[in-house]
C-alpha cells in the first residue's frame, strides 16, 4: 500500500508532500469516518481534525515511520488528541452572546496551500504521460515550448497541442474535485 513511499526524491519537501499526498489518498477517507464518530458526526469539525492531523503528519514526517499500521495508529492517536483539545477548549471557552462587530479576515497558514497541491498532484497523475510531461516541462520546470521540445524529443508543435489539451483536461479534473478555477 505504503510502499512506493521509500523512493528517493529532489528535496525533503517534496518528498514530505508527496508521503501527505499518498497519506490523504489512503487514510484520507477512513480517518475522517472515524474522525465524524468522535465529533458527534460533525462534518465540519471532523474534516478541520482530519485537515489539522495531516498538517502534524507533514510537519513530522522525517520522523515518521511510514508503514501503514504504523501511520494509522499515529493518525488514529493525533486525530483523537485534536478532537479532546477541542472538546476542552469548548468547554472552558463562554459562549458568546453576540457575534464581534468586526469582519474576520483568514490568515493563510499554508494547510490551504498544502492540501490544494495534493489535490493538483493527484489531477496531474491521472493525466495520460504525454500531457503531464508536457505540462511539467513547461509550468512546473517553467521551460519554454522550444526547450520543452528539445527535452522530450518531439517537435514545438506537438509540445503546443499536448499543452493544450493536458490543461484543459486538468481543468476538468480540478472542477470535478471541486477545485474552483
Amino acid at each position: 500500500m505504503l510502499g512506493h513511499l521509500d523512493g528517493r526524491f529532489e528535496s525533503a519537501d517534496a518528498e514530505a508532500e508527496h508521503r501527505i499526498a499518498v497519506l490523504y489518498q489512503e487514510f484520507g477517507g477512513p480517518l475522517l469516518r472515524h474522525v465524524r464518530k468522535s465529533t458527534g458526526n460533525d462534518l465540519q469539525w471532523a474534516e478541520d481534525v482530519v485537515q489539522e492531523t495531516l498538517v502534524r503528519a507533514w510537519r513530522n514526517s522525517a520522523r515518521l515511520q511510514w508503514e501503514p499500521s504504523l501511520i494509522w495508529a499515529w493518525l488514529l492517536t493525533v486525530a483523537r488528541r485534536i478532537v479532546i483539545d477541542g472538546r476542552r477548549r469548548k468547554s472552558v471557552r463562554p459562549q458568546e452572546v453576540e457575534p464581534p462587530e468586526v469582519d474576520m479576515m483568514a490568515v493563510p497558514d499554508g494547510s490551504d496551500r498544502a492540501l490544494s497541491a495534493m489535490v493538483v498532484a493527484d489531477a496531474l497523475r491521472s493525466l495520460s504521460a504525454e500531457h503531464r510531461e508536457v505540462i511539467e516541462q513547461t509550468y512546473l520546470r517553467d521551460r519554454t515550448i522550444s526547450e520543452a521540445a528539445e527535452i522530450l524529443g518531439i517537435p514545438p508543435g506537438t509540445v503546443k497541442s499536448r499543452l493544450y489539451y493536458g490543461i484543459r483536461a486538468l481543468r476538468e479534473l480540478l472542477r470535478d474535485k471541486g477545485v474552483a478555477g
